[in-house]
């Protein structure tokens, strides 16, 4: 009897080790080809210009950039943009070709701003200058919204937790 008991829990014991390990057998994964690996770099690099540019912008608008330097290095951000859209281009629509040659440029740099202005937070940033007085009142006003939604503290492990909040995410504790 005893024998046929570790036989079973052997047989069940290997079951269990095929089922479990059936998932890594399975080439399930999609192979991701060059061009879409380069498209998503392309991506990524064309996100870094955006964000470049804004800092750019906020920079010189703050005053830290000189006047003399931020067109030169804007224009090279724009046109460093302006390759990266041409790419793209290329790489999303294989079947219009040199789409980019000739008298695109505009039309690149255009959308490149465009989608700067897309991705910028506020309208507060669109302004050509910002005092230091709407700068102090945009961070005072964030900081009354972010007071006005916190409830304290939780009585029983001490973690932040928020108005909305009946129980405490850290610990589990009932608020009310």
């Amino acid at each position: 009897m005893e024998l046929t008991a570790i036989f079973f829990s052997l047989a069940v014991l290997i079951l269990v080790g095929m089922f479990l390990y059936a998932p890594f057998t399975q080439q399930r994964a999609r192979r991701v080809t060059e061009e879409e690996h380069e498209l998503s770099a392309l991506m990524a690099e064309r996100d870094r210009v955006i964000n470049s540019l804004q800092e750019l912008d906020f920079d010189f608008n703050l005053g830290k950039i000189p006047e003399e330097d931020y067109p030169t290095q804007r224009a090279s951000l724009l046109q460093k943009g302006a390759d990266i859209l041409r790419k793209i281009d290329s790489l999303a629509y294989p079947s219009s070709g040199a789409r980019g040659a000739g008298g695109d440029e505009q039309d690149t740099e255009a959308r490149l701003e465009k989608a700067i202005a897309s991705r910028r937070a506020d309208g507060s940033a669109a302004k050509s200058e910002i005092s230091d007085d709407d700068l102090e009142s945009l961070i005072s006003a964030r900081r009354k919204g972010r007071k006005d939604r916190s409830a304290g503290f939780c009585p029983k492990c001490g973690k932040p937790v928020m108005v909305t909040d009946r129980f405490c995410p850290a610990c589990g504790k009932s608020l009310s």
